[in-house]
């Protein structure tokens, strides 16, 4: 089962912008073939880069249900609708629908589906780019293990995949999914306070995005609970300490709480049509 994503079938990329390019890049990277990777753009110039770069194949969005074996649809949540009214008369239930659309449920692709087509809906986050990306995957009704297991074989060609019920997207999303941006707002603040210390902008960043790669590189390797990380840091009486009593007192642990509820919440309201 595992090379059936890297051997033979035919995938199509509906609507590659940066995260479906990324997808594409590190798909060819893991020995797909371009000849079997289509990709269908709404502007010529758009597809003539992607056959220049990558040698795969343009075709129509109707080419693309006809002839792919897996359909990745990686356009704007907002023009989802019109896509699925092109494609769903061209799409039989034997292919593989697979949205990374965020907070589209698969339920209502089903709808507009032929009865029993299979769906996978993914999270990306934008480190796929550089190919440590966490995407998050849930079947959906008529999903069976090989179905989840070729969504999970394309999204580890860059970076990890992890499947979750679908109940638990919209709580995916506010941890991985907006994740990235949360450690650039703090890398940004850790950086003003670099300045106000008296370093020099580009020294201050440099310090902090490097202490940010060591500390996550650890997390991952250690296999340590950050916990002990942090105390293997925080000597008695030492500046480590006093500058966890401050992040303390103004509340930092109960403010991202609060910020990954609001993200939750929001991905929840999206998801149910909310503007």
């Amino acid at each position: 089962m595992g090379s059936s994503a890297a051997h033979g079938q035919k995938i199509a990329f509906l609507g590659t912008g940066k995260i479906g390019e990324a997808l594409l890049s590190g798909l060819l990277r893991a020995g797909k073939a371009p000849s079997d990777v289509l990709v269908t753009a709404r502007r010529p110039e758009r597809a003539a880069e992607l056959t220049d770069r990558y040698g795969v194949v343009a075709v129509s969005n109707a080419e693309a249900a006809k002839l792919a074996d897996t359909l990745i649809l990686a356009v704007k949540p907002q023009d989802m609708g019109t896509l699925l009214e092109e494609l769903a008369p061209h799409i039989s239930p034997d292919r593989l629908v697979i949205s990374a659309a965020a907070g589209v449920p698969t339920a209502w692709f089903e709808e507009r589906l032929a009865a029993g087509t299979p769906v996978v809906r993914v999270m990306p986050n934008t480190p796929v780019l550089v190919d440590e990306g966490m995407s998050v995957i849930s079947g959906g009704s008529h999903a069976r293990e090989e179905h989840l297991a070729r969504a999970e074989e394309i999204f580890s060609s860059v970076g990890k995949a992890l499947r979750l019920p679908e109940s638990q997207q919209d709580a995916a999303t506010a941890l991985s999914g907006s994740g990235p941006a949360y450690f650039y707002f703090l890398v940004e603040a850790m950086t003003d306070a670099g300045i106000l210390l008296g370093l020099p902008r580009q020294v201050a960043h440099d310090l902090i995005v490097q202490s940010a790669i060591g500390a996550s590189v650890m997390l991952r390797d250690s296999g340590e609970h950050p916990v002990k990380l942090r105390e293997a840091v925080t000597s008695p009486a030492g500046t480590t300490i006093a500058a966890i009593r401050e992040l303390e007192n103004h509340g930092v642990r109960a403010a991202l709480l609060g910020a990954l509820e609001a993200a939750r919440d929001r991905s929840r309201e999206l998801a149910s049509g909310g503007k």
